[in-house]
């Protein structure tokens, strides 16, 4: 029964990880390296992310400089660049690429913060699913022999309070997101 609710637990962490994770791609106007993330570019056959390739680093609040290390690759990151849904025209001055963040729309912020709570849902759903999950289990581990009826609703009491703690976090991380992209 431990053995599962810890694995339960490690489950609704990584969920609310990947959030985190996703919400640091997203673009809210200010320049951050975590949206080159999941850029990967053809390099000599081999798709690799543009930070393994380059130094990126914040020139301005609102501007990325991307320093190649080798030089040769230069071309191909800006058309990886150009390619992804990142929305912004890399600038090639041939020893560096230089992206512009401009300032989003209210439109655009809106959107932003659909993408946000779409987000925040996925990582709940992904909670729920571990939960029911060990639910499952418990009711099997019961039907066993394994587990007593108290024991099985002792558990299940335990794996839903795990999982509103996990659903309150994701809740707080949408609304910070979303406070942080509409005070740009």
């Amino acid at each position: 029964m431990k053995e599962t609710l810890k694995l339960a637990e490690q489950k609704m962490q990584k969920a609310v990880d990947s959030l985190k994770n996703n919400f640091a791609s997203i673009r809210a106007g200010r320049a951050t390296p975590a949206v080159l993330d999941k850029i990967m570019v053809d390099y000599w056959g081999t798709p690799t992310p543009v930070t393994q390739m380059a130094s990126v680093s914040v020139a301005e609040a609102r501007m990325l400089v991307i320093t190649p290390y080798d030089k040769s690759s230069l071309k191909n990151i800006e058309k990886a660049i150009q390619a992804s849904d990142l929305g912004i025209t890399p600038n090639n001055d041939g020893s560096v690429i230089r992206l512009s963040f401009p300032q989003p729309t209210t439109e655009r912020r809106k959107e932003l913060c659909k993408s946000v709570k779409k987000y925040g849902e996925e990582a709940k759903v992904a909670v729920r699913n571990t939960r029911r999950d060990a639910v499952d289990k418990f009711k099997s581990m019961k039907k066993n022999g394994e587990l007593t009826e108290d024991d099985q609703k002792d558990a299940e009491k335990k794996i839903q309070k795990l999982t509103d703690k996990y659903c309150e976090e994701i809740d707080k991380a949408v609304s910070e997101k979303e406070k942080e992209i509409m005070s740009i």
